[in-house]
């Protein structure tokens, strides 16, 4: 039952985003740019450790990829709210764990796709990284995307208007960027920043997909990054679900 509730539920929200084909290449644009832009300055800067300059980049732009996707993914749950067919959908026997899965799985299936071109973007301008190491970057993207989408759709269940919802969004995603190390690793920062960070746990998927594209596995970032992706994961899930059974009630 419930995976063909949220069969049903991914299919009609995938079909939606494949309409808005111009909504898929905005997304993607804002990395890109800072692949263009902003990749060709890192490439003198000592970064330390054995990794290149696109190595330390490209993990962080496809985690900055799902970090802001999933985060504003609420505004689609704001607008059901306001047609009323989320509530319609509420009223029918059909699993709210379905309801949140089919769409944060249809948001990390998008934001998956956007990666892939992204990494394949950066490989044309110079990135080296092993096959399995890219893959796995790709694993963390979904996770993030599950977590934040997740948390992002709680949110827009509990306040009335977009009006609302932005200024909450921003609120988390600007520190959470800027303290996770996506676009300079923490290590160059001063030691009182970089001690701070560590309570973001997006720093932890960054260190972790980083290590990746070196071909280092085993490393404790990667253990870190893998343990703290699948508990915030559960735990926003079971948040988003509790929400959705919940909110108007």
């Amino acid at each position: 039952m419930l995976l063909h509730d949220t069969a049903l539920i991914y299919g009609r929200c995938l079909r939606q985003s494949l309409r808005s084909r111009l909504a898929l290449l905005f997304g993607l644009l804002m990395p890109l740019l800072y692949l263009l832009f902003f990749g060709p300055l890192l490439t003198r800067l000592p970064l330390g450790g054995g990794a290149s300059s696109w190595q330390v980049l490209v993990p962080g732009l496809l985690l900055q990829l799902g970090l802001f996707g999933a985060a504003f993914a609420g505004f689609a749950v704001i607008v059901e709210k306001g047609q009323g067919v989320l509530e319609r959908m509420r009223v029918t026997p059909v699993s709210r764990l379905a309801l949140l899965l089919g769409r944060v799985l249809r948001d990390a299936t998008v934001l998956v796709l956007q990666a892939v071109l992204l990494v394949l973007a950066a490989v044309a301008m110079g990135l080296r990284a092993p096959l399995p190491g890219i893959l796995i970057g790709f694993g963390f993207v979904a996770l993030l995307t599950v977590s934040l989408g997740s948390l992002s759709c709680a949110a827009a269940m509990k306040v009335s208007t977009p009006q609302e919802f932005g200024p909450l969004i921003n609120a988390v995603t600007m520190p959470s960027m800027l303290l996770s190390g996506l676009m300079l690793p923490m290590t160059l920062a001063p030691a009182w920043l970089d001690v701070l960070s560590h309570l973001v746990p997006l720093r932890y998927l960054v260190d972790a997909v980083r290590d990746a594209y070196a071909g280092s596995y085993t490393s404790p970032h990667m253990l870190y990054g893998v343990l703290v992706a699948i508990g915030f994961a559960t735990l926003a899930v079971t948040v988003g679900t509790r929400v959705f059974r919940t909110a108007g009630a």
